[in-house]
């Protein structure tokens, strides 16, 4: 089985490096991080994900702004994002079965078991 490509854009670095681990751990994932906003629409050119796990809230470029970049990308537009923050909470994630605006989110602190089904959940 081909490795899924997974980019996580976060500003909290030893969260990201954390996901990266054990995302790659299960040996299904390649994973690259990216820890800056304004440098996550790049990122993703380049290494054309099959998914992305984006932070809300970051000092440069919200999450937000790096969606409708990604969006608005014809080769980019169909990868799945979602938005994962500290800002909504899991109950509020349940109440809405994951969607909120539209918007697929996963609530921070998050286990890796709940990233794997959500990537497998999301990525056909």
């Amino acid at each position: 089985m081909e490795k899924k490509k997974i980019l996580v854009v976060d500003d909290e670095e030893s969260f990201v490096k954390m996901v990266k681990l054990n995302l790659e751990e299960t040996g299904n994932y390649e994973v690259r991080i990216e820890t800056k906003g304004a440098q996550a629409f790049d990122s993703a050119k380049e290494f054309k994900p099959d998914m992305i796990l984006l932070d809300v809230i970051m000092p440069d470029v919200d999450g937000g702004e790096v969606m409708r970049r990604i969006k608005s990308d014809n080769s980019l537009k169909n990868i799945p994002v979602v938005f994962l923050t500290a800002i909504v909470e899991e109950n509020e994630i349940v109440a809405e079965d994951g969607i909120i605006g539209g918007h697929l989110f996963i609530a921070k602190p998050v286990t890796t078991e709940k990233l794997i089904d959500c990537i497998q959940k999301n990525i056909s």
